[in-house]
């Protein structure tokens, strides 16, 4: 009994924290800015919608930071509080019983329940949905079936039935399948659902750092993935685009889609269709081997032609490559700028602190910090891209990826302050 009693009381500190910010951290404000944000930051009410949740899976890194602090010691984080969770599937490394005594958190047997907190009404004021890991099937394109259009039904349904939207936010790329992706986008429209997805990778630190102006003209662009195509294909392609989205015209979508394999993968770099001083900066972020050994089957090139001409090229090259990386030739410019995604997994993986900051605001102003546009034109890169490797490596137009959006300059990596205000960028 008095061990329930004392971590039930860390987790009342830890909301106490919250909602103060009491403590700056990771080179922070000034004593007198955070106790001028206490004074105005009010926690909101989450709930959590949920595969499943074990230690190191997405639900651990965003969820257990709203319940544990930005670093998950305990100390401050953001101004979130956890209301209620829906988690699909538990496993012997499960984590969600355990956290939900711990801090007090009623965990319900629908995504319903959940949202209510067990009522007749919505008190909450944001979803995090996510629908990642689990044991759920592959298609023959080999995406994981996750059930995130599943969830976000399930979550809209119940706004409806009881006269009340909240912001979303939903794990990774949309779908995945793009009927799915192009689903939820257009339910969020419907209903005016402020949504955002997407990687931690968009927010994640960056090494180098380097100045990607907005407007300014972009003439090549290459990108290096690693892993499986599905699941690590989407965040690629999001590091890709968040760059890339910022040349002069912001975005007006995709025209074509290919995936190459094999040998094929190098021909457009021998015929200078790719930039190859492009690509030799972004690999050598990523990669101390020579690009030309042998490929695995997973190895693929995810060629794509945006509608203002440009080329976009992301090179997954697992067994090559160990990151994420991106070089872009500005115009007007003698050198390339190249850098990769600074990945850390102490403490607690704290890209993903970055992403929840962004949701944290969404949740406190009612907007999205940044498009979830970009998401959907990148998941239906992505799933075209699949869908090409298993139809003979075609080249497939694309009419349905001409989305248009207006990028924003948001904060990536390290974020001026993870305890500033939430309304704040």
């Amino acid at each position: 009994m008095e061990k329930t009693l004392n971590t039930t009381a860390e987790c009342t500190r830890r909301d106490l924290l919250a909602s103060a910010a009491a403590t700056a951290i990771w080179g922070g404000l000034s004593k007198r800015v955070v106790a001028e944000t206490a004074k105005a930051t009010k926690p909101k009410a989450v709930a959590a919608v949920l595969t499943t949740y074990a230690k190191g899976l997405h639900a651990d890194v965003l969820i257990g930071k709203i319940l544990e602090g930005w670093k998950q010691d305990g100390g401050s984080g953001p101004a979130l509080k956890l209301a209620s969770m829906y988690v699909e599937q538990f496993t012997d490394k499960d984590l969600a019983r355990a956290m939900a005594k711990k801090c007090d958190v009623p965990l319900f047997e629908t995504i319903e329940k959940a949202l209510t907190v067990g009522g007749d009404r919505i008190p909450v004021d944001g979803v995090i949905s996510i629908g990642e890991h689990g044991s759920y099937p592959s298609n023959d394109k080999g995406q994981v079936l996750y059930p995130r259009r599943r969830f976000f039904e399930a979550i809209t349904d119940t706004f409806r039935k009881y006269g009340r939207v909240v912001p979303v936010f939903s794990d990774k790329h949309l779908g995945p399948v793009w009927s799915d992706a192009k689903w939820m986008y257009d339910r969020a429209r419907e209903m005016k659902v402020p949504f955002m997805a997407g990687s931690s990778m968009t927010v994640g630190a960056r090494e180098p750092e380097i100045s990607v102006p907005l407007g300014c003209e972009i003439e090549a662009a290459v990108g290096i993935g690693y892993s499986g195509l599905d699941i690590y294909g989407s965040h690629a392609l999001e590091f890709f685009q968040c760059h890339v989205e910022r040349r002069r015209g912001a975005e007006a979508g995709v025209k074509w889609v290919q995936c190459l394999q094999g040998d094929a993968i190098w021909k457009p770099l021998d015929e200078g269709v790719i930039s190859k001083d492009a690509f030799d900066a972004a690999l050598t972020l990523v990669s101390n081997q020579p690009d030309r050994v042998p490929l695995s089957d997973e190895a693929a090139l995810f060629l794509f032609q945006y509608n203002d001409g440009l080329l976009g090229a992301v090179f997954m090259l697992s067994g090559i490559a160990s990151g994420t990386s991106v070089a872009l030739k500005l115009k007007g410019q003698t050198g390339l700028l190249a850098t990769r995604f600074e990945e850390r997994s102490e403490p607690r993986h704290p890209h993903f602190a970055y992403l929840l900051k962004g949701i944290e605001r969404m949740f406190h102003t009612g907007l999205p910090s940044y498009p979830v546009e970009r998401t959907l034109l990148t998941s239906g890169i992505l799933d075209r891209a699949l869908t090409s490797r298993v139809q003979k490596h075609e080249r497939l137009m694309t009419p349905e990826l001409a989305i248009r959006y207006q990028p924003v300059d948001y904060p990536h990596a390290p974020h001026p302050d993870l305890d500033s205000d939430p309304a704040s960028r």
